[in-house]
């Protein structure tokens, strides 16, 4: 049996709308989501033990949304990662896009999915949200209209991403949660295990645009297809983190992709992550270091109290 309740969560400067809560309880786990790009603010889920813990991070109030903020829980887009310099070219027609993350084009542009008002529908069992998005909205080519679906099915999350546009244009959802699965208030994700099922991942220049090389994982940082414990892992490797794609196995059947574990405490989090039926796999997992402050902006390099990472956006591959 799954409850849904709708609340008022804040309302938007100068008139602007109401953002609103919508909170989705099962017996096993809760999840608030906002109005606000499609936002999850909190998602709660039990231990082994019973006892229950918010593993992702955001903020209380809808300021902390309005801010300055990497992204927390959003839902990014018309298209997710970068595109190289901001530019494509499409049935012959080159498109410029807005530049906000060095000379490229970062989830969407500088006013993505992430920063505007949704329409949502309450669901049995969960929450709609849709959104036209207009021709030439930043840059991109053709009406899109969009719809993000949040369910939950007993101790499971599931989105679901529709998407119909007036003509071709690029499109790639995904969401954009940092998950810890110690719970909030923890001071890092170093004691996490994780997995990635990737033979394969994509390097990336200084902009962090993939090169165009597909390698292999072996005997390389990036080979996580046996569990390994992440602060050592990085510690081993003598790197900060992962900002990269991730190139799984293609397959027509749903199978184990990755799992995101911590020992002794909230259960697995992603027992099994699943590849879309596309033919094209697709994989990133991030782990980045966030300065502990109100607006906690991403960065990579400051000290490893602060360590919080996103695991597991499901894209198509950067600037592809």
């Amino acid at each position: 049996m799954v409850s849904v309740t709708r609340t008022v969560f804040g309302e938007l400067p100068s008139g602007a709308g109401t953002v609103e809560k919508f909170q989705l309880q099962s017996e096993l786990l809760r999840v608030d989501i906002i109005s606000w790009g499609c936002t999850i603010t909190a998602l709660e889920v039990k231990d082994r033990q019973g006892s229950v813990s918010d593993v992702v991070l955001g903020f209380a109030e809808l300021e902390g949304y309005l801010q300055k903020q990497p992204y927390f829980g959003a839902v990014v887009g018309r298209v997710a990662n970068r595109i190289a310099n901001g530019t494509f070219t499409l049935d012959g027609k080159e498109y410029h896009l807005a530049i906000n993350n060095g000379p490229n084009s970062l989830h969407g542009g500088l006013r993505g999915f992430d920063k505007v008002l949704w329409t949502p529908q309450v669901l049995p069992n969960g929450v709609q949200f849709s959104r036209v998005s207009a021709d030439g909205e930043e840059g991109y080519p053709g009406e899109l209209k969009v719809w993000v679906t949040y369910t939950l099915d007993g101790g499971e999350l599931v989105v679901n991403y529709r998407a119909q546009a007036s003509q071709t244009t690029p499109v790639n959802l995904t969401n954009h949660s940092y998950f810890n699965l110690a719970g909030q208030g923890s001071p890092n994700i170093y004691d996490h295990e994780v997995t990635i099922d990737a033979d394969a991942f994509l390097p990336v220049n200084e902009t962090l645009i993939p090169t165009g090389e597909v390698a292999p994982v072996q005997g390389t940082a990036f080979d996580l297809r046996k569990p390994v414990e992440l602060g050592k892992h990085l510690q081993q490797f003598h790197i900060n983190g992962f900002d990269h794609n991730f190139c799984l196995k293609g397959s027509k059947e749903k199978h184990f992709c990755a799992r995101a574990l911590r020992p002794f405490s909230v259960g697995d989090l992603c027992p099994a992550c699943s590849c879309g039926k596309s033919g094209r796999p697709r994989f990133s997992c991030s782990g980045h270091h966030l300065r502990p402050q109100s607006a906690r902006c991403s960065c990579h390099a400051v000290s490893p109290r602060s360590c919080h990472f996103i695991f597991g956006n499901p894209w198509h591959y950067p600037d592809s």
